[in-house]
């Protein structure tokens, strides 16, 4: 990092403070898994900041309202430790809540001070047994050792090594005996668009599907008559004990390849085999998730979305003169800007960075939107393709911002936005292609009508 101080230069190698991050908590994530679960209230193990600092996020993004219980940590309980708290948290929450599960993310204050949450979830559950309690996931997810992604991905971990009923009981691939054939899909941090879209698409293949999480409905709802303290819809806790027993799971996701997930856990446990593959976005990357789902269920892919690729092929030639070597920065959360990275480099655009607030091998990583723009500065650019928070980069360089991915906190729709399969690639090739053109038709002279 440069430091300018009038006419000297410092050179300080160690700068590592964020400003306007390029991350954002990891119990934010955990929060988001957690209401993709049927019936379940996620509760933060932390201070009243944390959880309102979630629901801040969460809300403005999704439109939706969404209740954050909180151990409500105190001065005392920062010294001493939160185990009263947590338990009577989750005494509250049960009450007033009457939850199927209750999903309890760690802070960085109660990770500092040492509490063991799983151990106290664990006593919980025995103080409780017979009762008909509420099931219990405990994950561990404090800021300063990811990002909201680590929580997220952890969260599912955590939902299924809770959750799923144990031992070697899958079919296997194409050993099922009678009905249809089942298959998990674990998405990563898409939209309630894009879930929709991948039930849709795998139920057109015969297919019996469990997503997980899936927030479809529970944040992106229908209007209510009544407020519901826990909305409806997420994967049902059946569903989750039932994953050992599919067929197969899809893992989306080039930065979990090698780790420890939730997918590693079906296999090594209930022997579901899985492919992690990246989100199937672009035409390469969604042929690839087509391919799987067609050999798991012996069927051609069904018309409609061959027509879709088709049309998607006929709109990179109408588009192909807007964005050829036009210069884009990426950024955002890694698997998805590594998803649309292949799919930019399809079309023809030409990435100058691609960034990341995580530690990344794939991507430049560790970033904060404030250091990609001093990174691409000296490099003219056309575009930039993220969330609401690389406005900032959009405003400072005059060039057009595509919104995807979380937070959209400045515009209405961000839980509408597709980006996976078919038909979200064509919407976000439109949305690239007009942008562009948009840009060029108000920075000239005339003011082109025609383009």
């Amino acid at each position: 990092m440069e430091i300018h101080s009038g006419k000297e230069k410092v050179m300080n190698k160690n700068f590592t403070a964020a400003r306007n991050a390029c991350k954002l908590c990891s119990p934010l994530g955990a929060s988001i898994v957690f209401r993709g679960i049927k019936g379940c209230v996620p509760l933060v193990h932390g201070s009243q900041g944390c959880s309102t600092y979630i629901r801040r996020y969460v809300i403005s993004h999704f439109r939706e309202p969404i209740d954050i219980a909180s151990s409500n940590f105190s001065e005392t309980s920062a010294i001493f430790g939160g185990a009263q708290n947590l338990k009577t948290a989750i005494q509250n929450v049960s009450r007033q809540y009457s939850p199927e599960v209750i999903g309890v993310a760690s802070t960085c204050l109660s990770e500092t001070i040492g509490d063991d949450v799983t151990r106290i979830v664990r006593e919980i559950s025995a103080d409780s047994s017979g009762n008909g309690g509420p099931a219990i996931i405990p994950v561990s997810t404090p800021s300063y050792k990811g990002t909201h992604m680590d929580g997220f991905h952890a969260a599912v971990k955590a939902a299924v090594e809770t959750l799923v009923i144990k031992g070697r009981c899958a079919p296997g691939p194409g050993k099922s005996k009678g009905g249809k054939k089942r298959v998990n899909i674990l998405p990563g941090f898409v939209s309630p668009a894009d879930l929709r879209t991948l039930r849709e698409i795998t139920g057109d293949f015969g297919l019996d599907c469990t997503i997980l999480p899936d927030y479809s409905e529970t944040l992106d709802g229908e209007s209510w008559a009544t407020y519901q303290k826990i909305p409806s819809g997420g994967t049902s806790l059946d569903e989750i004990r039932a994953m050992g027993k599919s067929d197969l799971t899809i893992e989306f996701g080039e930065s979990l390849k090698g780790k420890d997930t939730a997918a590693g856990y079906l296999l090594n446990h209930c022997g579901v085999e899985f492919r992690n593959i990246p989100l199937p976005i672009g035409i390469e990357g969604t042929d690839v998730f087509f391919n799987i789902l067609s050999e798991l269920s012996g069927m051609s892919v069904p018309g409609k979305y061959t027509a879709q690729r088709g049309r998607l092929v006929d709109s990179y030639a109408d588009g192909h003169k807007t964005v050829f070597e036009k210069r884009v920065i990426l950024c955002g959360d890694e698997d998805l800007t590594l998803g649309i990275e292949g799919f930019v480099k399809e079309i023809g655009l030409l990435p100058l960075i691609s960034a990341t607030g995580a530690l990344s091998e794939e991507m430049t990583g560790d970033m904060d939107y404030v250091s990609i723009l001093d990174y691409v500065k000296d490099g003219p650019a056309d575009l930039v393709i993220g969330p609401s928070k690389a406005y900032f980069i959009s405003r400072k360089l005059g060039i057009p911002l595509v919104r995807t991915g979380f937070p959209v906190h400045d515009r209405i729709g961000g839980q509408r936005i597709r980006h996976l399969g078919y038909g979200g690639t064509q919407e976000l090739f439109d949305r690239i292609v007009n942008a562009l053109l948009e840009a060029k038709q108000e920075n000239s002279p005339v003011g082109y009508s025609y383009l």
